[in-house]
């Protein structure tokens, strides 16, 4: 296998999956600053030219990070984090899609919109106009979130799963431009502390 890197908390996510399971896969820099991830050859990977992209040893090429994160599960079950029996892994999987499409999804989508506008202009649709009120949901939700998991150490119950991951990966890019963290939610706070902490949160960076 080989996975196409870059910079952004995308790709981090799948790079601290991996660093929790311990599994080490040869990578390969795609510049995203300078738009190599939209020349032909990684849209030849990757029709959607986003990053990471993950080459299977048959030659395929996978994309999406949650689905690269799932595959890796399966290839490298221990130690879980989508689950080990139809129960936990839905727990995760639902955890996982609220994570992401309520609060990743806009946070991300307000921050191309935005302070990363004149990066994406020429990439992407972007809806300028829409940013503030993509960020001030994505605000909300976690508001939302920290209603939901107070006593809990994770965010699908006492395990680190793939939303954990997820969610992690989003907000500490969001502190970077524009989006910080309302101390406030007390509850994902202290959660977001915990993450920070894991030697995976470290081992992904960069």
């Amino acid at each position: 296998m080989k996975l196409y890197d870059s910079i952004g908390p995308n790709p981090r996510v799948v790079k601290m999956f991996m660093a929790e399971k311990g599994i080490d896969i040869p990578r390969l820099t795609v510049d995203l600053m300078a738009g190599e991830n939209r020349q032909p050859a990684h849209v030849a990977r990757n029709p959607g030219g986003q990053m990471p992209t993950l080459e299977l040893d048959d030659g395929r090429y996978l994309a999406e990070v949650t689905a690269i994160c799932e595959y890796l599960e399966e290839k490298h079950p221990n130690p879980p984090l989508i689950g080990t029996n139809a129960e936990e892994r839905a727990m995760t999987r639902m955890w996982t899609r609220r994570v992401d499409l309520y609060i990743v999804e806009p946070m991300l989508t307000g921050f191309r919109a935005a302070e990363g506008y004149a990066l994406f202009k020429d990439r992407m649709r972007l809806l300028p106009q829409a940013a503030a009120d993509l960020k001030v949901l994505a605000q909300e939700k976690i508001t939302w979130l920290d209603g939901l998991i107070g006593g809990r150490d994770f965010i699908a119950g006492d395990r680190c799963t793939l939303a954990d991951i997820l969610l992690f990966c989003t907000l500490d890019f969001g502190a970077t431009v524009g989006q910080p963290l309302n101390r406030s939610n007390t509850n994902v706070a202290a959660w977001f502390d915990r993450m920070a902490s894991r030697s995976s949160a470290a081992a992904s960076k960069g």
